[in-house]
């Protein structure tokens, strides 16, 4: 029987900004803050794990409200814990600060 807590398949993040330099964003590259990483070696196990930026849209689409964006992470940033993520489609500006989701998939353990 299982317990009454669900058994996530997912770290949370938050998309905290994109690569830059002093003048210049670049999109492509979105930096997510994966929660309990606080160091560059943690963040490495994260490498090639994909990420879903989850929200709601307004019309319905196929039965439902809720899209995706896919990416996956593609190495660690600084040394913090933070990682650089690419999406298929780069996240819109309103995701800055939204919560994100780092699967525990594709694993190499």
């Amino acid at each position: 029987m299982p317990s009454e807590q669900g058994h996530r398949l997912y770290v949370k993040g938050k998309h905290v900004s994109f690569q830059r330099s002093k003048h210049a964003l670049r999109p492509n590259t979105s930096l997510i803050k994966i929660e309990g990483v606080d160091d560059p070696k943690a963040a490495t196990f994260y490498n090639g794990k994909r990420i879903a930026y989850v929200y709601r849209g307004k019309k319905e689409i196929r039965g439902t409200k809720i899209r995706v964006i896919w990416g996956k992470v593609t190495r660690p940033h600084g040394n913090s814990g933070v990682v650089r993520a690419q999406f298929k489609h780069n996240l819109p500006p309103k995701s800055l600060g939204a919560m994100v989701r780092v699967m525990l998939y594709p694993s190499s353990i």
